[in-house]
């Protein structure tokens, strides 16, 4: 099949190589020239395992190409999939302009029958918003060409995607017509040759559907993160409660990790446009709206627990950070707490030394105003001199460091631990201060216990 794909951020990128790979020819259009001329050289610009590899192959194969040319992109594929950013406005509400231009331009430009497929996170209604912006496009011109017009949510993990994209737990396909329907199930056949993954359902329902199960395992990280806090006060385990709770088949263990609050480019954006919208329609979501506070909250919990014992003033305070991006395998600052704990940390005063194993080039960007940041190549770099570690992101490189080489290194050995990589009584025996989120400090130490990734 010939397939236009338009946008090539994290999103759009995946899919067009994901679908090149199974056999389908891809044309991927983002108006970006110098994102488009970086990925025709082999650039890829967002770190996700296996992507480059997945690119690289299917471009020398001849079965995806990059451009600029909206034109030659409409006319290029009969399925046109618009995976553009949707990005939050100031009240939350996800901003349409790209999406909407996207649809126009397939508009003012399709010759003959073009299946339009929303790709991009977006609100109730937008297939709707879609329909009419293509219909307004044509009726400008004076023609009158068939198009359908569907919502096929994306449900991709960052660190994840590739892997997500190619062996799916599920398939959603929004569609009203017969004709949508049929090209959607051939399309994605060769991704369920073992058993149907599809799940077809109308419009609405599917734009609905993506924002609801981002609103679920936002709603279990907050839920686990208030537990946690509540778990200290009361002398209980977070980690002990997580397996008690997780072994439950109705609950499960996954997002059950209490931690330092989520990030990333979906649950934030995506609760807050689901909070908006149904306000916008007089049906206030109370449940998420506590969420997305609980989460703003947790994000202030490690500074918190530094300044309980620091003081407010933390000049002439050095303290080394581990981990950058909002997860592990992603280079994605997007909402993530490293952001809020060094804006923090550096307004109060301090000195910061950072390591992420892929997230400095971006942090450098994010950061180039606050002198007060620096980063170090290595973790065991980052600890030279500091007051205390602060761990913000579990990436694996972090989970069983040298605690004696460590204890050589800081100038206080003070681990405040946002991730909870440890066990309490194993790093407490090494001599460590040591202050995880939620548990126990007589925990024991022939149960280590890992955070994992979300």
């Amino acid at each position: 099949m010939k397939l236009t794909v338009v946008g090539t951020g994290y999103v759009g990128l995946v899919t067009g190589a994901c679908f090149a790979e199974m056999g389908n020819d891809v044309l991927c259009i983002d108006v970006d020239a110098d994102k488009i001329a970086r990925l025709e050289k082999g650039e890829i610009p967002i770190f996700e395992p296996g992507l480059r590899e997945i690119v690289l192959r299917n471009v020398e194969q001849g079965r995806l190409h990059f451009g600029t040319d909206v034109r030659e992109g409409v006319r290029f594929g009969t399925m046109q999939f618009i995976a553009v950013g949707t990005p939050p406005d100031e009240d939350g509400a996800a901003d349409m302009q790209h999406v909407l231009a996207a649809a126009r331009s397939i508009g003012e430009h399709m010759t003959d029958y073009k299946l339009v497929i929303d790709k991009s996170t977006v609100p109730v209604g937008t297939a709707d918003a879609v329909r009419e912006a293509i219909a307004q496009a044509q009726a400008a011109r004076g023609v009158d060409v068939p198009y359908s017009v569907v919502s096929n949510p994306e449900f991709l993990k960052e660190g994840a995607a590739v892997e997500d994209f190619m062996r799916p737990d599920r398939i959603v396909v929004g569609a009203d017509d017969v004709r949508a329907r049929h090209l959607m199930q051939a399309l994605y056949a060769p991704f369920q040759r073992q058993r149907d993954k599809l799940i077809l359902m109308d419009v609405r329902s599917a734009e609905l559907t993506k924002y609801a199960a981002n609103a679920m395992l936002a709603t279990r990280i907050s839920f686990m993160n208030e537990m946690a806090l509540l778990a200290e006060k009361l002398g209980a385990d977070i980690e002990q409660v997580r397996r008690g709770i997780g072994s439950d088949p109705r609950i499960g263990t996954q997002f059950l990790y209490a931690g330092c609050g989520y990030g990333g480019s979906c649950f934030p954006k995506d609760v807050k446009a689901l909070v908006h919208s149904a306000s916008n329609v007089g049906e206030p979501l109370h449940v998420l709206a506590a969420v997305e506070r609980a989460n703003e909250r947790q994000k202030h919990v490690l500074v918190d627990r530094i300044v309980a014992r620091y003081g407010e003033d933390l000049r002439g305070r050095h303290f080394a950070l581990w981990g950058l991006a909002f997860k592990p395998d992603t280079d994605d600052l997007r909402e993530a707490p490293s952001r809020v704990i060094v804006a923090e940390l550096a307004r109060r005063g301090a000195r910061i030394t950072a390591h992420d194993p892929e997230a400095m080039a971006a942090a450098r960007k994010v950061f180039a105003e606050l002198p007060a940041l620096e980063f170090a190549p290595t973790p065991m770099q980052a600890l030279e001199g500091v007051d205390a570690l602060v761990i913000v992101t579990e990436w694996k490189a972090y989970r069983s460091p040298d605690f004696a080489r460590m204890a050589t290194l800081m100038r206080e050995r003070v681990i405040v631990d946002g991730r909870n990589l440890f066990d309490p009584a194993l790093v407490r025996d090494a001599g460590f201060d040591y202050t995880p989120i939620g548990r126990r400090a007589a925990a024991d130490a022939s149960e280590p216990q890992f955070a994992l990734a979300a």
